[in-house]
C-alpha cells in the first residue's frame, strides 16, 4: 500500500483580490476575537435576518465609518 498525501487546492484568487472565508473559518475567527463581521446590505435586509454579532454598515457608507473598524482584526463583509 502506498500512502497518498491529500493535496489541498490553492486558494481561489478572485478579480477583486479579496479573500473568501467559509462559515466554519468565520465562526472560528470570531470565537478567537480575530475578526469582525460587517453586513453591507441595507437596514431592511439586515432587519429581515443577519449573522449574529454582525454590525450593519451599508456598502455606500463604509468610507464614513472607516474609523470604527478595528485595525488589528480581519474585517469580513457580506451582502447576501
Amino acid at each position: 500500500h502506498s500512502q497518498q498525501k491529500t493535496q489541498l487546492a490553492p486558494e481561489t484568487t478572485y478579480a477583486d483580490g479579496a479573500r473568501r472565508v467559509t462559515i466554519d473559518e468565520l465562526d472560528a475567527l470570531v470565537k478567537k476575537n480575530e475578526a469582525v463581521v460587517i453586513d453591507v446590505r441595507n437596514q431592511a435586509s439586515y432587519d429581515a435576518g443577519h449573522i449574529p454579532g454582525s454590525k450593519l454598515i451599508p456598502a455606500g457608507e463604509i468610507q464614513n465609518h472607516i474609523n470604527e473598524l478595528p485595525r488589528d482584526k480581519m474585517i469580513v463583509t457580506y451582502c447576501s
